[in-house]
């Protein structure tokens, strides 16, 4: 089931190109850069859905939904998050077709668009727009909405997940009385995506904050997790923004304090999208396909019958209903894969290519021996255990799998974290060994300019539990107080 799957230290870009097609998670469709989220893929962002949603929800959040479509002047009115996104934006100008008599359908030029409308590449614009009739005073005061939705960007270079023309994601936008709230509400929502990642997706994060050149376009402060994948490579996992008063001003978002007084509202933007796809692909799958967190997989455990005939199925079918009724009493997902159009080894290499953590096989001689074996994804190992007390055993160890598949991980981003202070101690690391580099900057986006122009390498974050630690820049020599990360990124 594997084959077809060129192997990671083969080809790492096309390893995930070929699993992400060959494990039914998504494909290119016919619109250029666009991708089709096939089912199975789709329910894992589902379950990704959820489990953000409720955690949005518990911390006060209510969803709502914003246009598609954004007028052109709104996005004059914030001069750096308008140049932030100019190069990217689709742009609809004509509102109708016609039939140019020879069979052909044509853009009706006499339907042209009074004001040319954006296809939403973030909702900042439109949404303080419509704030403005929500606020007055302070009893108005904090908003927390979040939305789900597509968003389009136009990239060039696309990949599956990583990088598409649209993509799915969730856009938090709050806005608060205080500088004090708004900053506390990104750092909050900062480490949901953290817990999230780390507790979910088993995927370990570096929380940090972005330097000046690389934060969200219209941001005072961007927030990030950066996740480390298999190749070495640095992923922006998620990102929390403080975007001060600068929307509330160009929108004239004003409310009246309990001073009676007239003040601009400030303003938080966070979100996620299908990126996370990726991250969750690169950071634990191997040359055999998927491998799914249990707390993140659509099915945790798959029960595979062997038979021959209809009475030693009648047997296992019993023994597997009870199981299926308990295992599902405490939460588990289960897939019973009982099809008689394929084999057993088929359905091995099948629910292994798929990434479910746990496979159950049972036997006519397993029900003979009141055993079962299970084989695990993370480790492909196999063991036979008695059907005695089966449903506590698996619910153990799927969390024993859970923490395996974090602590891998984890254990590979500590090792690749590199400190260097030399500039040709730092291209040696990135490009022998990859990951993380901490070093001194001396915290001129110029620097930042030059290093990304000779290395490819870009500032990941400051870290938030940054030191002070006195030393000198690795590129330009000049002072420095700390060290930040860099690296090559998706």
């Amino acid at each position: 089931m594997s084959k077809g799957i060129t192997s990671r230290s083969e080809d790492y870009s096309q390893w995930y190109n070929d699993l992400v097609i060959k494990a039914d998670l998504a494909e290119y469709s016919a619109v250029r850069g666009c991708m089709v989220i096939k089912p199975y893929g789709y329910a894992i962002w589902e379950r990704m859905q959820a489990i953000l949603d409720k955690r949005f929800k518990e911390t006060g959040h209510s969803n709502a939904y914003f246009p598609l479509f954004i007028p052109k002047s709104f996005f004059s009115k914030e001069a750096s998050h308008v140049e932030g996104f100019a190069t990217e934006c689709a742009v609809v100008t004509h509102y109708r077709l016609k039939n140019d008599g020879n069979g052909n359908i044509i853009v009706d030029e006499e339907a042209k668009l009074e004001e040319e409308l954006i296809v939403r590449p973030t909702s900042e614009t439109i949404i303080w727009n419509t704030y403005r009739g929500w606020i007055e005073s302070y009893r108005d005061l904090p908003i927390l909405v979040n939305q789900w939705a597509n968003v389009v960007r136009w990239e060039m270079r696309t990949r599956l997940f990583l990088r598409t023309a649209e993509f799915l994601w969730q856009e938090g936008h709050t806005a608060h009385a205080t500088s004090e709230e708004a900053v506390a509400e990104a750092q909050q929502m900062l480490e949901v995506y953290a817990e999230f990642a780390e507790k979910t997706l088993a995927v370990p994060v570096i929380r940090g904050s972005k330097t000046e050149s690389e934060r969200f376009a219209g941001a005072l402060d961007t927030y990030t997790i950066e996740a480390l994948m298999q190749d070495g490579k640095a992923l922006q996992a998620g990102t929390s923004h403080f975007l001060g008063q600068n929307f509330a001003k160009a929108f004239d978002v004003k409310f009246t304090s309990k001073e009676g007084k007239q003040e601009y509202v400030w303003a938080t933007s966070w979100g996620v999208s299908t990126r996370l796809m990726g991250a969750l692909i690169m950071a634990h799958s191997d040359d055999q396909g998927l491998v799914l967190p249990p707390k993140l997989a659509p099915i945790q455990v798959v029960i595979v019958p062997i038979f021959k005939t209809a009475e030693e199925k009648a047997n296992i079918d019993a023994f597997v209903d009870n199981l299926n009724a308990e295992l599902k009493a405490q939460g588990i997902s289960v897939k019973y894969d009982d099809r008689d159009t394929q084999r057993p080894g088929f359905k091995f290499a099948e629910w292994e290519l798929k990434g479910v953590p746990l496979r159950v096989a049972i036997g006519a001689r397993d029900m003979q021996n009141g055993t079962v074996e299970l084989a695990r994804r993370d480790t492909q190992t196999k063991e036979t255990v008695s059907q005695e007390g089966l449903g506590n055993h698996i619910v153990t160890l799927l969390d024993q799998i859970q923490d395996n598949i974090f602590q891998k991980a984890l254990n590979f981003r500590d090792s690749h974290i590199t400190e260097v202070n030399s500039y040709e101690e730092f291209k040696d690391v990135l490009e022998n060994k990859g990951g993380f580099v901490s070093c001194h900057w001396d915290g001129t986006p110029e620097t930042e300019k030059r290093v990304k122009e000779e290395t490819k390498a870009t500032t990941r974050c400051i870290p938030l539990d940054f030191a002070v630690e006195d030393g000198v820049c690795i590129f330009t020599g000049k002072p420095s107080k700390g060290r930040v990360l860099f690296a090559k990124a998706y």
